[in-house]
């Protein structure tokens, strides 16, 4: 489940480390060690427990320590959302595709695309950015049937998180979030109202990022008709 890279060595006997490393080692190694080390009698042969997620009522499944890993689904398990005889968790609210980033999340430390490290320049980078002719590969968006619009998919799985008590995720999904480019200002003001409807007040990280992403998209909004509506409506929340 989890990679580990090794240095290889060349003819002259030096040691050659690869240029890429995952991003945050040491939120992955705190995973496995909750995974492969748990409770006495729990481990990843423990209940698998089904989550029936969004209107479609999307079928996922989960070891039950896995999911427990989140303070809302530790609590969810004990609670109303909880049918203990089928061992079912209904979250008609959540999107699927978030879902499944967020699960992907709790196994691996990351979720696609993952967030890489190239030492050589010493710049972090999203897994399949780009597509071989300088042109972004990576969908960067999602349709969020609540809203009724397309919006960022890592604001709207920062939101998820910050719901599930997933403080790492939160930092992760924020990186990615900030290495996205060529963002359309409708879903740009349409993810900050949603965002700033499901975070804190007091969330300072988060709506710092908006305004950075905000500054460096000036040029965009100063043509925008939607900036423009926006401002004729009474403006935005930001």
């Amino acid at each position: 489940m989890f990679k580990r890279s090794f240095h290889s060595r060349d003819r002259a006997g030096k040691a050659v480390k690869s240029t890429k490393r995952s991003y945050n080692e040491r939120v992955k190694l705190k995973l496995q060690q909750k995974i492969e080390s748990p409770p006495v009698g729990s481990t990843l042969t423990s209940p698998i427990i089904t989550l029936i997620v969004g209107r479609d009522a999307r079928l996922f499944a989960c070891h039950e320590d896995v999911l427990s890993l989140s303070p809302f689904f530790a609590a969810a398990l004990r609670g109303q959302f909880y049918e203990s005889a089928s061992k079912r968790v209904e979250l008609p609210d959540e999107e699927p595709e978030i879902l499944s980033s967020v699960l992907e999340y709790l196994y691996k430390g990351d979720y696609y695309p993952r967030l890489l490290h190239d030492k050589r320049r010493n710049m972090w980078q999203l897994e399949d950015a780009m597509d071989g002719q300088g042109r972004g590969s990576v969908q960067s968006t999602v349709y969020h049937n609540g809203v009724g619009g397309v919006l960022l998919k890592d604001s709207v799985i920062y939101c998820t998180a910050e719901k599930f008590g997933l403080d790492e995720l939160k930092r992760l999904a924020l990186r990615k979030q900030g290495l996205q480019t060529g963002i359309q200002v409708e879903v740009i003001l349409r993810t900050a109202r949603y965002a700033y409807d499901n975070t804190p007040d007091q969330d300072a990280n988060l709506r710092a990022h908006f305004l950075a992403l905000i500054i460096r998209s000036r040029k965009t909004f100063k043509r925008s008709g939607t900036m423009q509506k926006e401002m004729e409506i009474g403006g935005s929340k930001l």
